[in-house]
């Protein structure tokens, strides 16, 4: 067997990996906007030769409903029907390109829609809904593998940027407003389904796949965005405070495996996503939920020629509403531990589809036949 064909096997089932794992970040309130990280679609780097070039699109859907305070749940909210609803919906659309065999490029596309559903921001009275829409912020970025393709190994480091073309000032209506609750009022909406952050960011990733037989593959991939401005300059409805635009980071470990039919994959991993109290560079104040989320991945994928698709469910297992950098700053100015708390949703569904357009048409064989 040669060494392109090798490395379009190999690589081809990373891709299936690589295309499901990371386009599915932040389950809730938490990651503010349930991003989209350039490492997911820059993995897709992984199977593209010189000249080649691949399409993609990843729908995404999430209901973050439970509320959290540190890692207790306050299940008294659902009993009590006043928990805040998220509905979130992310469409991404991918352009990747292979500069070389091993140097890459992307641009990401999404787009959002978000309906919001809660008692306390509508007079406490009457849930109401609150909705946003449009295009998010993009991302374009490059990468690069460390060693030629062909090995049974392999690892790439990439950076991108994040552009504010999102919407971070969006507006809707707020019903029972006033000291009668007897009015309708324009407002911007919560941070939560705000489309972008209004920040310029920059990224940094890192992933890798190790084989460790024909039929296990171990991969990971880390993710870090800073956004350097502190604030927006957008206050929050009540007026209170500038909405933050804060970091967001994301990590995965998991493995691969290949049964015996060819295109077949399946994956199980685990994975920490969420928002830091405090940037990496800049300030850390202003109106921001911190936390994280760890969620158990399992997926499957399916390529047939050219074409590629991966459903991956991951289910969270831990959620933590951690202190803001205003929490901190109120806790120690009283004396009094003060945390806000932010909804998580159970579960994320992602749903990927990728086409890539190639000089050359190879064929998947089976993974089994590869010499390792």
């Amino acid at each position: 067997m040669n060494n392109n064909h090798l490395k379009q096997l190999v690589l081809t089932g990373i891709l299936c990996a690589v295309l499901g794992i990371f386009k599915s970040n932040a389950q809730g309130c938490v990651a503010i906007r349930g991003f989209s990280s350039c490492s997911g679609n820059i993995g897709a780097g992984a199977n593209l030769n010189k000249g080649d070039f691949l399409v993609g699109t990843n729908f995404r859907y999430f209901e973050s409903f439970r509320h959290f305070r540190g890692r207790e749940e306050e299940t008294h909210r659902i009993e009590e029907g006043t928990n805040v609803i998220n509905d979130s919906y992310f469409v991404d659309i991918t352009f990747n390109y292979g500069i070389s065999d091993r140097l890459y490029a992307n641009l990401l596309l999404p787009f959002v829609s978000h309906i919001r559903s809660s008692l306390y921001e509508h007079g406490r009275e009457e849930r109401h809904e609150t909705r946003s829409s449009g295009l998010s912020d993009m991302r374009m970025g490059l990468g690069y593998w460390l060693f030629k393709p062909g090995k049974a190994y392999n690892f790439a480091l990439g950076a991108g940027i994040k552009l504010p073309t999102g919407e971070y000032a969006y507006d809707d209506t707020f019903y029972n407003q006033g000291d009668n609750n007897d009015m309708d009022v324009e407002g911007v909406v919560d941070q939560s389904i705000q489309p972008g952050d209004g920040g310029l960011g920059f990224n940094l990733d890192m992933q890798g796949y190790y084989m460790l037989s024909h039929s296990f593959t171990l991969t990971t991939t880390l993710y870090y965005l800073s956004n350097p401005e502190e604030t927006n300059g957008v206050l929050t409805r009540r007026g209170t405070s500038e909405f933050s635009v804060p970091d967001q980071y994301a990590a995965q470990l998991g493995t691969l495996f290949y049964p015996k039919i060819t295109g077949l994959s399946f994956y199980l991993g685990g994975r920490v996503e969420g928002v830091p109290s405090s940037d990496l560079i800049g300030g850390s104040a202003g109106y921001r939920r911190p936390g994280y989320a760890i969620s158990v991945d399992p997926g499957i994928n399916y390529s047939a020629n050219n074409l590629t698709l991966s459903l991956n469910v991951p289910v969270a297992v831990e959620r933590n509403r951690i202190q803001s950098y205003s929490d901190k700053q109120r806790t120690a100015e009283t004396g009094e531990y003060r945390i806000g708390d932010a909804a998580f949703a159970d579960y994320l569904i992602n749903f990927s589809l990728s086409y890539r357009f190639s000089k050359s048409k190879p064929k998947i064989g089976d993974i089994h036949e590869m010499d390792l």
